[in-house]
């Protein structure tokens, strides 16, 4: 049996990739969260902040170590399946990667410590301060993150000698053409994607008639954040797609299924893109809608696929159905977003049985949409691992298919373990719900404090 070992090579690293990216994106909007939790806590002295504060701390403490082991993986398939790639851009992807250790993993995990320890052992003060360092930790790793694989997609700042790339300008490295918007994107992305899980979370608990207060507190942040952040998601990712066009034409046309460049783009709702005749099949479109968005002009023109030659395109049905998961992801939440904050305005959000039974449900979206968009934003630059200057195929490791295949099966079972303890580990911490100690419980009798208790008999639902 034959194995092509760039192939495999790719979907070793997509697989745990894809497993990685579900972390650190929740990570980052989680640690934002508790941080604003401990903010209000602090400012208010209100208990309920506090609960919850404590509550999510559990999760992100779970959910950092899980982002740590798949992170460390892919550190290590850099020098296993991707040699060629790590000497020919190591004097520029390897910096990048150390500042974002030494910046932001070594911070973050510091004061983790001291958020995860340091309750009743340090002041108040300083123990919502770690939480906000944390916060600020995960945003400048996703900084440094983002900044080397922008530069991937819009290589800038450097020079090649002999098949190896030098660093000229690290200004023009780090903040290269597409990072402000990839940066933007994706940061906006996490608090998306973490929001919908805290209202998910909050609405479980109002469903179930538990921690009343806090599912409502919950419900009033995440939609009161989501109202704002969704219709805003929609705004960047359209300033990201005008950039994305600018410097890489061909991603845009697979997006759209776009084959003829001398004709109008229609807006394909649904195709089946068929790379071999070079157009699609079974077209539900919006005549020129396509044209209209990227161009701002009914009759606006942009390369198609048909400008390249074959070899030269990136797999169009996969780039064209993930960036369409990824836009009804996106579409859904500000639908979901601005009727919760209708309801809220109503004074009826906590008594719509519906509407908390479908966003209950709703956790997983967010989760969705950044899958989607990685495969579009990495699936959509093939063949070029960095975008015009070197080829996919040239930057592999001369490792047997075989071999790759049998770590891919390895890694597809101990994945499977690990991540189904951790995952089940997290969904009792949340079926369990905040932790009532002594001092909560004496806050309920008290003006302005927690609400008590109703019931315990929803105890089995988590979120996952």
């Amino acid at each position: 049996m034959e194995f092509d070992p760039v192939l495999l090579a790719r979907l070793q690293f997509a697989f745990t990739i894809i497993f990685h990216i579900i972390f650190p994106s929740f990570t980052i909007g989680l640690s934002a969260y508790i941080a604003t939790l401990g903010v209000l806590w602090l400012r208010s002295g209100e208990e309920r902040f506090q609960l919850l504060m404590r509550f999510w701390v559990k999760i992100f403490a779970v959910s950092f170590a899980m982002g740590v082991v798949s992170g460390i993986v892919l550190s290590y398939q850099f020098g296993t399946n991707w040699s060629r790639f790590s000497v020919a851009t190591g004097n520029v992807l390897g910096p990048l990667l150390g500042y974002e250790v030494l910046t932001a993993f070594f911070l973050e995990a510091t004061f983790l410590g001291v958020l995860l320890f340091g309750f009743n052992k340090v002041p108040r003060w300083l123990y919502v301060l770690s939480a906000t360092v944390v916060a600020v930790g995960t945003m400048i790793s996703a900084f440094w993150i983002l900044a080397a694989n922008s530069w991937m997609q819009t290589p800038a700042g450097h020079e090649f000698k002999d098949g190896v790339a030098y660093p000229l300008d690290w200004l023009h490295i780090v903040f290269n053409p597409s990072f402000p918007y990839r940066f933007a994107h994706m940061l906006n992305a996490a608090y998306l994607t973490t929001a919908f899980v805290v209202i998910a979370v909050g609405a479980r608990f109002l469903i179930g008639e538990r921690h009343i207060a806090e599912g409502r507190t919950m419900l009033r942040m995440g939609i009161g954040l989501t109202a704002i952040l969704a219709p805003l998601q929609l705004v960047i990712g359209d300033q990201h797609g005008l950039n994305t066009l600018k410097h890489q034409p061909i991603k845009v046309a697979a997006m759209e299924a776009h084959w003829e460049g001398s004709k109008p783009a229609d807006f394909h709702i649904f195709a089946w893109p068929d790379e071999k005749a070079g157009t699609n099949r079974y077209e539900l479109s919006i005549p020129k809608g396509a044209s209209l968005i990227l161009t701002h002009k009914m009759n606006g023109l942009f390369p198609g696929l048909l400008s390249v030659a074959a070899k030269d395109r990136p797999p169009v049905a996969t780039v064209f159905f993930a960036f369409r998961i990824m836009l009804a992801v996106g579409l859904f939440m500000i639908g979901a977003a601005l009727l919760g904050a209708f309801f809220w305005w109503r004074g009826s959000l906590f008594e719509t049985r519906w509407y908390l039974r479908v966003i209950a449900q709703s956790w997983w979206i967010g989760f969705v949409a950044v899958i989607a968009g990685w495969v579009v934003t990495e699936s959509g630059r093939q063949p070029w691992i960095v975008y015009g200057v070197m080829r996919t195929a040239d930057a592999t490791s001369p490792v047997p298919g075989a071999t790759i295949a049998g770590t891919l099966a390895l890694f597809i079972v101990a994945y499977g373990i690990v991540f189904s303890f951790g995952i089940y580990y997290m969904n009792r911490l949340i079926a369990k719900g905040p932790d009532l100690g002594p001092d909560a419980a004496k806050e309920t009798s008290e003006p302005g404090g927690i609400s008590p208790i109703a019931s315990t008999k929803d105890a089995g639902h988590g979120i996952v």
